[in-house]
């Protein structure tokens, strides 16, 4: 039995939890959130601060493995923990890369992976107009995450609302976003997951649902999954790997972000797959054969976010509608508090009709509600 040590205890954290079945691993969790998802799931929870040096060191260090499932993490504490003989994975250089976009891109690049023409930049003050026309998209080198720190400008003169050094890039001149999700153990053994589409939420920024596998050409897809895996190899990742795409109207594939860790666009493998993205995760990084990912028919996934207008103490409505549908699951977050655009939870419908599966999803996503008590 390996002893996995999660650095965060939020949602992700409390599906790798639930994944974990038969497999010879127990998990623990820190996060600094007494109330966080894996709190209420997991006796095994420490509460403390995944950004500390020493809270990082402290829970590591008894742990066989540590892993996170989210990237602002203190990558010092893993490079220690490494050094004092803990496997860390991902490992804390590419975890570094991760959490400056800037060097993200720059990887990208000097990889030879196809991504969005940009310029790095110390501040948005820097932007040469006469380089840089309207549209285009700045991003936060450090700190963004579920959709912050991201802000198109659409026209000359829109306020810019992003502070220090940025991203600059070209707007994409989109068709649809894609993902795929690839894993790859120590070993070196890779194994991807379907192409997934995805539709984002324009106020949130934030994916608000998604279908796989996605309903593209086959040498869209075919490409896609090959550039993940070259992705993965040429990190030498050892875990899951989330990759995100913009596939432009000429066909052209552009590299947006990667995430080393289970990601929103892999919700749907739970049922929608023969292994899904947690398990695989945990295979991964424990060195076991990685699982099976076939389809088990059409999956969508829609998110479920807390209710504009509402914060507090959550309350769901309609969950029950849920219930009443085959093929249709709710996965909530146990979030004790909602807010407005807050992830609270999602649904997925698994079906053989694209067309079916996608309208049931849509249904449920406008009738299930996460509202706060104080509701009238």
């Amino acid at each position: 039995m390996k002893k996995i040590g999660v650095l965060g205890g939020g949602q992700l954290g409390m599906m790798l939890q639930e994944s974990v079945g038969n497999l010879p691993v127990e998990l623990h969790f820190l996060d600094p959130d007494p109330n966080c998802s894996c709190s209420s799931i997991s006796e095994r929870f420490t509460r403390g601060d995944f950004k500390d040096f020493q809270s990082v060191v402290d829970f590591g260090s008894t742990m066989d493995i540590v892993t996170v499932e989210i990237e602002h993490v203190n990558v010092a504490a893993l490079r220690a923990l490494k050094e004092a003989g803990v496997s860390v994975y991902p490992q804390a250089q590419i975890l570094e890369m991760i959490q400056d976009k800037g060097l993200q891109k720059e990887f990208y690049a000097n990889s030879g992976f196809p991504t969005a023409p940009f310029e790095l930049l110390k501040s948005h003050e820097d932007i040469d107009p006469l380089k840089w026309r309207v549209p285009f998209v700045l991003k936060s080198r450090k700190g963004g995450y579920d959709g912050k720190g991201v802000q198109i400008v659409r026209r000359e003169g829109d306020p810019i609302v992003i502070e220090g050094p940025v991203v600059l890039e070209q707007m994409a001149d989109l068709e649809v976003e894609l993902s795929v999700i690839v894993a790859r153990n120590s070993l070196g053994e890779v194994s991807v997951f379907p192409v997934v589409e995805m539709e984002f939420d324009p106020v949130a920024n934030l994916v608000s649902a998604l279908v796989s596998p996605a309903d593209i050409r086959a040498e869209i897809a075919e490409k896609a999954q090959e550039m993940a895996k070259l992705i993965i190899d040429e990190l030498g990742l050892v875990g899951l790997l989330a990759v995100e795409f913009f596939l432009n109207k000429d066909g052209s594939i552009w590299v947006n972000e990667i995430a080393p860790r289970p990601h929103n666009s892999g919700h749907q493998t739970i049922e929608g797959n023969r292994t899904s993205q947690y398990e695989q995760h945990l295979r991964a990084i424990s060195g076991m054969k990685l699982g099976d990912t076939s389809p088990e028919g059409v999956a969508v996934m829609v998110n479920l976010l807390g209710e504009k207008g509402h914060e507090g103490p959550r309350k769901i409505l309609s969950k029950d509608l849920v219930d009443q549908v085959p093929n249709a699951y709710i996965h909530d977050y146990r979030k004790e508090i909602t807010r407005p655009g807050r992830k609270m939870g999602h649904i997925t419908v698994v079906d053989e009709d694209r067309a079916e599966a996608l309208s049931i999803a849509l249904k449920l996503q406008s009738q299930v509600r996460y509202v706060s008590e104080s509701m009238d």
